[in-house]
């Protein structure tokens, strides 16, 4: 776009360029001689062509004082007053005027609140005394592509992972065949391989779902009791092996709007994590809160805790604060990625506080149904979601326990 810019402004010059004509000033003490233009006249259209482009558009005259900047290049700090500010720019300008040639270059230009930008500079000759910039910012799109890169490398990484193992792992049967007790062991070992890879493939699926810009489709009140039920549900035999308590606190029969399944899946993966990295014989919290319009979900544990350095990275995809131990626990990388796009997607903020070696706590922000809007949803919410669910007051729970006895009744 910026290119085509660049033609048709050239064109449109070259075409009035006998009529450009500039204001003159005479020196005060009044000697008649010629001073600094004031001012030039842009060719006709050429300013309403520059109001429509996206990128930051400035037109210097043979003085390289500013005739015309778009409001883009205000806002970048491009152009302060009537003068260029980035100097490689003004360079470009100056050879542009010197031999006519047009010129586009990548450069990286430092803005006054100390961020950098990547940006993409086009200069062309703007008849015969004006120049032409246009400046069209790139840093978010170099962003993206990276992200893009390091995803595929992750990706390839860790799909390569489980299927080289299952190549060794049936190599290593087809060689064992005479032997019962060989086979067993690696067949066991190549069962948790694909269950790896299984669960990889749908964190992807699930991730890719999440992530896209599209409003969500199936949105409906949704009770967070029975959305606290379901998410506990998913990890309690993990919990039950490890002796780990799981208990939920807090304000009842709380509404929020959204898609089901996808506020089962962010708030299962922030209680899967919880027992998944907590020793055994602790205890894993779940509380329920409301704070103005918002309900508030907090999951917390007594586990190893997240180092300060690693806070800023969790929610990336792939990120891992210890490699080894995830792989251990079957994590993948994707689970906190997947409950950061499902939460903004519901309007939400998740956050993280953590102390090494004393725990750590996952805050989920939703904002609530308004009362007016829940019709029978707070009725479903207030009652128990599963019968033989024992309650005690303020709604705590022993969830463990609580699951053990629906058992029994089912």
């Amino acid at each position: 776009m910026a290119a085509a810019a660049v033609a048709a402004l050239s064109g449109l010059a070259v075409g009035v360029a006998g009529t450009l004509a500039f204001r003159w000033s005479e020196r005060a003490q009044g000697t008649g001689s010629a001073a600094k233009p004031t001012g030039a006249v842009l060719p006709p259209g050429v300013a309403i062509v520059l109001s429509v482009l996206r990128s930051s558009a400035v037109v210097l005259d043979e003085h390289d004082a500013v005739v015309k900047a778009s409001s883009a290049a205000y806002t970048f700090g491009l152009v302060r007053g009537d003068q260029l500010v980035p100097d490689e720019l003004l360079r470009m300008a100056r050879e542009t005027r010197r031999d006519g040639e047009i010129r586009q270059r990548d450069l990286l230009l430092a803005r006054r609140d100390g961020q950098e930008l990547e940006v993409s500079a086009r200069v062309a000759p703007l008849g015969s005394r004006l120049v032409l910039l246009l400046v069209e910012d790139r840093t978010e799109a170099r962003r993206v592509d990276a992200v893009r890169r390091d995803f595929v490398a992750n990706v390839s990484h860790e799909l390569k992972t489980p299927v080289g193992a299952l190549s060794l792992l049936a190599e290593a049967v087809l060689d064992a065949s005479d032997d019962p007790e060989a086979v067993r062991r690696f067949s066991g070992r190549m069962q948790v391989e694909s269950a790896r890879l299984t669960n990889l493939v749908q964190e992807l699926i699930d991730l890719s779902r999440v992530q896209n810009d599209h409003p969500l489709q199936d949105i409906a009140p949704v009770p967070v009791d029975e959305l606290v039920a379901e998410a506990v549900d998913r990890c309690r035999q993990v919990a039950q092996a490890k002796q780990i308590t799981l208990a939920v606190g807090g304000d009842p029969g709380l509404v929020i709007p959204g898609d089901h399944n996808q506020l089962v899946m962010a708030l299962g993966n922030l209680v899967e994590n919880a027992v998944n990295y907590s020793p055994e014989r602790t205890r894993v919290d779940i509380d329920v809160r409301v704070t103005g319009r918002k309900a508030v979900l907090a999951v917390s544990d007594q586990g190893i805790g997240i180092p300060h350095r690693d806070l800023d990275r969790i929610f990336e995809r792939f990120y891992r604060v210890d490699p080894a131990r995830s792989r251990a626990t079957g994590g993948t990388g994707l689970g906190l990625s997947i409950v950061k796009h499902i939460v903004a997607g519901h309007g939400g903020e998740v956050t993280v506080r953590s102390l090494e070696g004393v725990g750590t706590t996952f805050t989920l922000v939703l904002p609530l149904l308004p009362a007016d809007d829940r019709g029978g949803a707070s009725d479903a919410a207030s009652t128990p979601t599963r019968p033989g669910a024992p309650s005690a007051p303020n709604g705590s729970t022993d969830l463990a326990a609580s699951y053990n006895s629906r058992e029994g009744s089912g």
